[in-house]
């Protein structure tokens, strides 16, 4: 399974489908699937039946996963849609050196 390079709280413009062009933010990331849940985007009617503690029954319109090869990250700087590069940088403290890995813009550079 791959790791996805999107994450919860990112804003992302799908590229394919219904909903091509819109922009929205990440609300789930379901790595299992390869999917994620973005706010605004493809909303689906669902029928509700009324529950025990007097919840009311009707229709429910909420967004559904959709595949994260059909969305992509927006870049800060221009508001398009953008791959993400990973930066790393090497610090050297008390004779250890640790590496930082850092989220950036492809079509930028800005961090993300």
């Amino acid at each position: 399974m791959a790791k996805m390079k999107i994450k919860k709280g990112d804003l992302v413009q799908v590229l394919s489908g219904k909903d091509k062009t819109k922009q929205g933010k990440v609300i789930a990331v379901h790595t299992e699937t390869q999917r994620v849940t973005v706010e605004g985007v493809n909303r689906v009617t669902r029928h509700t039946k009324a529950g025990m503690g007097g919840q009311a029954g009707g229709l429910v319109v909420q967004e559904a996963p959709i595949h994260v090869s059909n969305v992509a990250i927006v870049d800060p700087e221009d508001n398009k849609p953008t791959r993400i590069k990973t930066r790393v940088e090497t610090v050297e403290r008390d004779g250890r050196s640790k590496t930082s890995r850092t989220r950036v813009a492809g079509r930028s550079g800005k961090d993300l």
